[in-house]
């Protein structure tokens, strides 16, 4: 049997973004890049986007947010390196165009490409077989029309292609899926006593879609990492320069948690089912059980309470000035049972003319150090806008 001089587990736990630090109940998906956030907005406001207002990045959140675009046409490009501390060439590309059709629809579209650097694989006997460069990528579609006069709704449409052991090990093949997303986005302006202000909530599903399979000889197929993401906001319009947002996000993985066995026992339920009776059962089929991993001991922590440690709490705050000059800080919080990631961001903006960059940067709080692959690393965004909205 073949092996490699960097192990495939380990290709897997660079790419994942649920990032384990001994906890005991993770739950763990296939091609988790599509999880990875490509936005150095949201990136910088504690991963907060289904809520905020629109950009050409909404794709990754929310597409239903389209459709409230301000510019007729907008292109972005996103760079993420990826476990900087450890490998130079490992990262995260990302491409989106958006247009708007009129002032009730719009389209978009984006292309998203995970690099695992260049791999050097080897046989039993330490011989070079040649290097490869695994990767992953996946390309959407979407659609967003208004439903009303302030709630917008979006279907898309994508295809995952993973291929991270490039036929290097037996009954090895590239993992393909098809998913579909659906958003609605909600946006009103509203007179407060002293400033004018704009109203936000969005609610969205993402990667609804068939499952993934790397192994010709198994029937086994992995989950993709479908997600409920649920979030508000409000926009503070303080004079004629100054504005000030800020907006939450709950989000939670609709993939059915692992099962955990004790002394012959089951805890949980089986998560060997279809895709949407996995949706259904992620609300419901926590083990409540963890094994202490010091002293192998079973702990019940409890069904619900499990439950209430699969959402994930994100917070965001941005600051404009003209229009021309942003801030932006949030907060982002994981329970440590469901791995524990928990980080501060930063950020900031400038717009020239019909360009925009966009940068941030992550701070982990109370995790291992370079236990996050984004510590330590500055992300960028350029963005191309052109023209207002059509009427």
């Amino acid at each position: 049997m073949k092996i490699k001089k960097l192990l495939f587990a380990a290709l897997m736990l660079i790419a994942a973004t649920s990032y384990a630090q001994n906890s005991p109940n993770v739950i763990t998906t296939a091609v988790p890049f599509v999880s990875i956030n490509p936005d150095s907005r949201g990136g910088s406001m504690g991963d907060c986007g289904v809520a905020t207002t629109p950009d050409v990045y909404s794709m990754h959140y929310n597409p239903a947010k389209y459709v409230f675009l301000e510019d007729r046409l907008a292109v972005g490009l996103g760079y993420s390196p990826w476990l900087r501390n450890l490998v130079p060439d490992m990262n995260l590309a990302y491409l989106t165009a958006a247009y708007k059709i009129n002032d009730r629809s719009a389209v978009a579209m984006s292309l998203r490409y995970f690099s695992a650097g260049k791999v050097d694989f080897r046989d039993q006997n330490n011989q070079e077989l040649g290097v490869y460069n695994p990767n992953e990528w996946a390309i959407d579609a979407t659609y967003s029309r208004m439903l009303g006069d302030y709630l917008s709704g979006a279907v898309a449409g994508r295809f995952i292609y993973s291929n991270l052991i490039q036929n290097q090990a037996d009954n090895a093949r590239a993992g393909i899926s098809v998913a579909a997303d659906i958003g609605l986005y909600y946006k009103r302006p509203v007179e407060l006593k002293t400033v004018d202000a704009d109203v936000l909530w969005g609610v969205s599903i993402t990667n609804i879609g068939s499952k993934v399979n790397y192994n010709t000889g198994s029937v086994r197929r992995d989950f993709i990492p479908t997600t409920l993401r649920v979030g508000a906001g409000m926009n503070f319009e303080l004079d004629e320069y100054n504005t000030l947002g800020f907006t939450f996000d709950l989000t939670k993985l609709l993939v059915p948690t692992h099962p955990i066995y004790y002394n012959d026992t089951m805890y949980g339920m089986d998560n060997d089912v279809a895709v949407v009776t996995g949706i259904i059962h992620s609300f419901y089929d926590a083990p409540g059980v963890s094994i202490d991993q010091s002293t192998s001991q079973l702990n019940h922590i409890g069904k619900f309470y499990e439950e209430l440690c699969e959402i994930n709490v994100g917070l965001g705050i941005e600051y404009w000035y003209n229009n021309i000059f942003a801030v932006r800080t949030g907060f982002f919080n994981e329970p440590n049972l469901k791995g524990g990631r928990r980080y501060v961001t930063v950020g900031a903006a400038l717009k020239y003319n019909v360009f925009g960059l966009d940068v941030s940067y992550l701070i982990p709080v109370g995790t291992v150090y370079g236990s996050n692959p984004l510590e330590n690393t500055l992300r960028f965004n350029l963005t191309y806008m052109m023209g207002k909205k059509k009427s």
